[in-house]
């Protein structure tokens, strides 16, 4: 998810929207016990804000639901932009599992870069949650153009030690952008030896079978941890089925519980988020996502990860399901409250049985 200057100009940069409504269809009818006749109807009435391409999928133990919208597949490859945060932070949290690196370890004991420039006291906590203190370009163009500039995470990492402003100590201020996620993943370059990329497959992608998912960037700019992930809907849902159950996925663990519990657990308060984009503003944040809902003990209930390209996928551990809706075009407020709209319809289908 990244901040737009404009709508329209980021419209004509990127995408032209479908002036045609397209019917929703299915493959055939999935077992299930619950009735989605009211999501089906949400889907097809808010067809224009969706798009002609998506994908919808519901998944409780098993797929429970499936919406396949215009020339997309619920195995189509897509960029999601900031979807891949969250892959991101669940690669950092095996290094964890491992014992290789701890939440608490600081900057200055990988990166003397961020020692020399008086970030050497920011810890992998505070990249995951995005409490660096760094502040970050709140510009969508601006990140994009500045991301082209490297060639490697490297040479990223050691240009926001140098040129980045820190606004405050680590773990006071939030504000969303790629500084945390990049600076993480590129500890984790550090300790293994080897690109980021390699380790998000052998880690994450590879266990899960998740084929096609990839950081690898085609164009020879550096590695994007914060935004660079393509993946598709089948995969995607994979990984959320996988958090969803504490790091299991198929008898394999590939997270501890206590890793699922930490990359669930609330980092920030209200007023901490001196930055969120308008789609998120309202939420907490967690590692690598975003609370969407907490109960009234403000434990979160519900953890999601939007992108600017329209994806947004979420789990919602009170219900124990999960759900992402796979898109084309871009994520704004009017889509964000339809897709809280389809929310409700679902949690209401599975509350009824």
């Amino acid at each position: 998810m990244r901040r737009y200057c404009s709508t329209g100009l980021i419209f004509m940069l990127f995408f032209q929207f479908a002036g045609a409504q397209t019917k929703p269809k299915k493959d055939a009818p999935l077992p299930s016990p619950y009735n989605f006749s009211a999501l089906d109807d949400a889907i097809k009435s808010n067809q224009k804000i969706l798009g002609e391409n998506a994908v919808v999928l519901v998944y409780k133990d098993s797929l429970i639901y499936k919406s396949v919208t215009g020339e997309m597949k619920e195995d189509s490859q897509e960029p999601v932009a900031s979807c891949s945060k969250w892959i991101t932070a669940a690669v950092v949290m095996t290094f964890v599992d491992e014992g290789k690196i701890s939440l608490d370890d600081e900057m200055s004991k990988y990166l003397s870069s961020f020692g020399s420039y008086s970030k050497g006291n920011i810890r992998i906590k505070d990249c995951l949650s995005q409490t660096t203190g760094i502040e970050s370009d709140k510009s969508i163009l601006a990140r994009m153009a500045e991301k082209k500039k490297y060639t490697s995470l490297e040479d990223e990492v050691n240009a926001i030690a140098a040129k980045k402003d820190i606004v405050d100590r680590p773990g006071k201020q939030f504000f969303y952008g790629n500084v945390g996620l990049d600076v993480a993943a590129r500890v984790c370059e550090i300790v293994a030896k080897k690109p980021f990329e390699r380790l998000v497959k052998e880690r994450i992608t590879g266990p899960l079978g998740m084929r096609k998912t990839t950081f690898q960037d085609d164009n020879g700019n550096a590695v994007d941890p914060s935004g660079g992930a393509k993946s598709s809907a089948k995969d995607y849902l994979i990984f959320q089925e996988m958090l969803l159950n504490k790091g299991m996925y198929n008898g394999k663990r590939i997270l501890s519980e206590e890793s699922v519990a930490l990359m669930c657990k609330a980092y920030t308060t209200q007023e901490m988020i001196k930055y969120a984009p308008k789609v998120a503003q309202g939420y907490n944040y967690a590692l690598g996502a975003w609370v969407q809902e907490a109960d009234e003990s403000g434990k979160p209930t519900v953890l999601a990860c939007p992108g600017l390209f329209g994806t947004w996928p979420y789990i919602d551990l009170k219900r124990h399901y999960a759900c992402i809706i796979f898109t084309k075009s871009l994520l704004g407020e009017q889509k964000r409250d339809v897709y809280l709209q389809f929310k409700e319809v679902i949690d209401q289908a599975l509350d009824s049985k």
